[in-house]
């Protein structure tokens, strides 16, 4: 099995913890920072699945055209190989995925 690196973009950071700090304030008498935080952790840490547990997959959507898709529980990821370099472009939850 291929060692591979792995790099995320600004934009893949962003759309994470954009994504946990709505729900925050939205669900803010039943959703802690704690929460928060280990959503927004497990979100990252499943970025280091793609290629070893996580399945390459066509994109669904079209502005991920030309990358290739990966999913893991309720977060679905952009990404491009490049030698043994894996970088995430974007990051989309589940609730969002749409055109």
């Amino acid at each position: 099995m291929q060692q591979y690196k792995y790099l995320y973009t600004k934009r893949t950071a962003a759309k994470i913890r954009s994504f946990y700090r709505n729900v925050a304030k939205k669900y803010r008498h039943t959703y802690s920072y704690e929460d928060m935080d280990r959503n927004v952790h497990d979100a990252f840490f499943a970025i280091y699945g793609i290629e070893r547990t996580l399945r390459r997959r066509k994109p669904t959507i079209s502005r991920w055209a030309g990358y290739h898709m990966a999913n893991a529980g309720k977060w679905y990821y952009a990404y491009t190989i490049e030698g043994d370099m894996i970088k995430v472009i974007d990051a989309c939850h589940a609730q969002n995925m749409h055109e």
